[in-house]
């Protein structure tokens, strides 16, 4: 079966339409205009969930500036009417007809704003919560350019938010089959393809053939770039690849890292998935787009997120 080579067309938390408006995070005179104009729309977020509607379908539910809780105004963007969205971290306010919900529930089923928004302000209230505190001097930190920078007043240095780049790559062998591997953490019924943070001085390339090395002891071949997705639980950036290897080395999982890994053919896993020793997964991973990619289309039993 031939598999398609072109970039992955589809990523559930890559969907963002707004214009993230970032000239406009230290003009504090456009800022202050925005939050009075009544087309504004506040998002609010406690602990990563946001108030959801699921009637007529899923979608984001917002407050106008005037009936917003206190707290930080983060600015989220502008849409092509002009109109600016906010979040602010509080408690959930109570609307009837809604219920709180998170990126791992909603975050494949809202539409592409809606998407992109929950992605950006998770990101954001996950990056502020864990960096009140200056690096360099211990310092407490204040909240500047909208959200997006975080300042030391004692020596003035400026911190922003941090993304750690993390390879997932989909591995095939000479057969076509891929691997799949579960971690020691992990369910008996869950299994993914191989993944791992970029380290220092690293390239993307270089970190899919040592990943895969030093989890399963292969080499690899003709890795290939496919897309990338934000992935805030808590601040990662997934980097979506392919590689191969020939099949001659045994595999060799690393105990600390592998519980178990083994090869797939298509009938091998759509039986296995089945049986319920493997549970299909949710489309809001890069690791489920690629997983399709190759099955040729959805994956038996694969639930809506």
């Amino acid at each position: 079966m031939t598999v398609p080579d072109g970039p992955l067309e589809w990523l559930a938390l890559a969907r963002g339409t707004l214009d993230r408006a970032a000239l406009n995070r230290r003009d504090d005179a456009w800022l202050e205009n925005a939050w009075a104009d009544p087309r504004t729309r506040v998002l609010v977020i406690e602990d990563g969930r946001a108030l959801v509607t699921f009637e007529p379908g899923p979608a984001l539910v917002f407050v106008p500036p005037g009936r917003a809780p206190d707290g930080d105004r983060w600015l989220l963007g502008v849409d092509g009417d002009g109109t600016a969205y906010f979040g602010v971290p509080a408690p959930l306010p109570a609307i009837e007809g809604t219920e709180p919900a998170g990126l791992r529930q909603v975050g494949a089923l809202l539409a592409d704003r809606d998407s992109g928004l929950l992605t950006h302000l998770v990101a954001l209230e996950h990056w502020h919560a864990t960096h009140r505190f200056c690096p360099r001097c211990g310092g407490g930190t204040e909240t500047a350019s909208a959200g997006h920078t975080r300042v030391c007043p004692a020596d003035g240095s400026q911190h922003f938010p941090r993304v750690d780049p993390a390879v997932i790559m989909l591995l095939t062998d000479a057969d076509d089959r891929i691997l799949l591997a579960r971690g020691p953490q992990w369910p008996a019924d869950r299994r993914s393809i191989l993944a791992g943070f970029v380290e220092p001085g690293e390239s993307l390339e270089q970190a899919v053939a040592r990943e895969v090395n030093e989890e399963v002891g292969l080499p690899v071949r003709d890795i290939r770039y496919h897309g990338s997705q934000p992935w805030p639980l808590p601040q990662s950036l997934m980097l979506g690849f392919t590689a191969k290897t020939d099949g001659t080395v045994p595999l060799r999982p690393d105990p600390e890292e592998i519980l178990d890994a083994a090869w797939y053919t298509r009938d091998e896993l759509r039986t296995a998935i089945d049986a319920g020793d493997i549970v299909a997964p949710g489309p809001l991973s890069i690791a489920a787009q690629l997983i399709m990619r190759w099955y040729g289309g959805e994956l038996p039993n694969m639930p809506a997120f």
